[in-house]
Parts: structure tokens; sequence; C-alpha cells
């Protein structure tokens, strides 16, 4: 062991060095100033109290600071002060509150008018009070909204004007809903419909428009089916084509356009004879 380092062991090196006040050096980057912008008093502080104990630091975790993490800091060491903030005029304080506050209380933050607020009072009080919700204008909670919903209940949020409230759905509703899905208009839906489809139903995607859903076509296509993909006009989706074919479907592939596909082709026809092989000796 060197020198100092025993010393080090047994005595490591504050995480953030005191202050001329006694208080710890602010985290996050910025000097702790209110959500108006005006300096800290803790002196007038109704929980000065809880600071010797640790419960509160000005720039570190604090109740009445401008940036959520110190906001959501103070309540995670103060969970039974969340429910006296939840009518607070700044609305990152009933956000964060809303994360610890006992959920009886949260009903009223669903008609809060900041999104942010109402998402956390979706993702926190039970299913039945999500739904009440799927219509909001704001996208955030509408995906908060599908994240807790009923699989069964998920029809209009498949349906929502947002790629993002729709993905979210896709990855929760039942897959024999998908095949209605396969037509939508972005791809990263598409994309996770590829990839959790009905493999019965995944034929229905080989001609679809881009290459990228195709190519996660390939990877998931039963093999009997991959043959709708040689003549592929993305040598990404041919390629996937070939690391899976059936030898039929390889041997054709060897004649590809493109040497990487060729040679994916040669590595698959390869592992299909070694195969073969190996389960004749046996």
């Amino acid at each position: 062991m060197r020198p100092n380092a025993s010393r080090s062991a047994l005595h490591p090196a504050p995480s953030s060095p005191p202050d001329r006040q006694g208080s710890v050096a602010p985290l996050d980057g910025e000097p702790p100033v209110d959500w108006q912008g005006r300096p800290i008093d803790c002196a007038a502080c109704a929980h000065h109290g809880r600071r010797a104990a640790g419960g509160c630091n000005p720039g570190q975790a604090c109740v009445h600071d401008r940036l959520a993490r110190r906001v959501g800091r103070f309540f995670a060491a103060n969970p039974d002060l969340a429910n006296d903030y939840l009518a607070h005029p700044n609305f990152a304080v009933r956000a964060q509150a809303g994360r610890k506050a006992t959920p009886f209380r949260l009903p009223r933050l669903l008609r809060d008018p900041e999104p942010e607020v109402r998402a956390v009072a979706v993702m926190r009080l039970p299913a039945v009070h999500a739904v009440t919700r799927v219509a909001d204008p704001d996208r955030r909670v509408r995906m908060a909204v599908a994240m807790r919903v009923a699989p069964d209940a998920l029809l209009p949020s498949l349906a929502d004007e947002d790629a993002g409230v729709r993905l979210v759905a896709v990855r929760r509703v039942d897959p024999g809903v998908l095949p209605a899905m396969t037509g939508d208009p972005d791809r990263e839906v598409r994309r996770l419909v590829a990839r959790r489809i009905r493999l019965d139903w995944l034929a229905l995607m080989t001609r679809d428009p881009d290459p990228l859903v195709r190519r996660d076509v390939a990877g998931r296509l039963p093999e009997a089916q991959l043959h709708l993909l040689v003549e592929d006009g993305d040598l990404r989706v041919r390629h996937a084509a070939a690391e899976r074919a059936p030898a039929e479907v390889a041997r054709r592939l060897l004649d590809d356009a493109d040497s990487a596909v060729r040679e994916a082709a040669a590595v698959r026809l390869a592992h299909l004879v070694y195969e073969e092989v190996s389960h004749g000796d046996r």
C-alpha cells in the first residue's frame, strides 16, 4: 500500500467543501436563489430546524430553491412535508411534492394547470384515474396515461396524434392488436411493431417503405418466408435475411450484387452444412 493510501481510506475528502457560513458548497453549479430569483433566507424558513439534522441545506436540498433537483432532494429527505406543498405557486414544487405526497391527496393534481404536475399524478395514482386524462392536451401527460392504463384500454393511445404516445402504447398493447399498426406513419412505431407483432402477421411488413423496418422484419420472419426479401432493394435487409436464410434462399443470395450479402450467405450455408453433418454423425 502506498504511504498516503491508508490516510485517504481513513480520512476521505468531503465531496463538497464547506462555505464561509458553514453550509455546504452548492451542487448543480448554480447559487441558491428561490424560484423568483431572490436570495434564500434560511433564518426565516419554517423548516430551519431541520437543517442541523441534514433535512435541508441551501444549494443542495431546499424547498424554496428554483432548481427542481434541489426541491426533489428536500422532499426525499422530508417526505412528511410533501402534502403541505401540493398547492405551492411554483409548479416545480408541486410536481416534486406530488412524487412523495400521500396518494389520496393527489387527485386534485390531475386538474393542475401544469402538465408536469398532471403527469406526476397520473403515474402515482391507480390506473383508473389515468383514463380521465387520455385526451389531455399535453403529450407528456398522454404518454404517462399510456404507461399506466391497462393494456386493453390502450386503443385511444394507439390512435394518438403524437408518435411518442403511440410508441408507448405499442410497447404495452397485446400483440394481437398490432396488425392495425403496420401502416403507422412513424418509422419508429413500425419498427417496434415489427419486433412485437405475432409471426403469422409479420409478412405484412416485408413491403414496408422503410428499409430499417424491413431489416427488423428480416430478423424475425419465419425462415420459410425469408424468400420474400431476397430481392429487397436495400442491402441491409438482404444481409439480415442471408444471416438466417434456409439453404435454398442462401444459395440464391450467393449471386447477390453486394459482396457483404454474398459473404453472409456463404457463411450461412457453411453453418447449415456443418449442422447437417453434425446431426448425421449422432
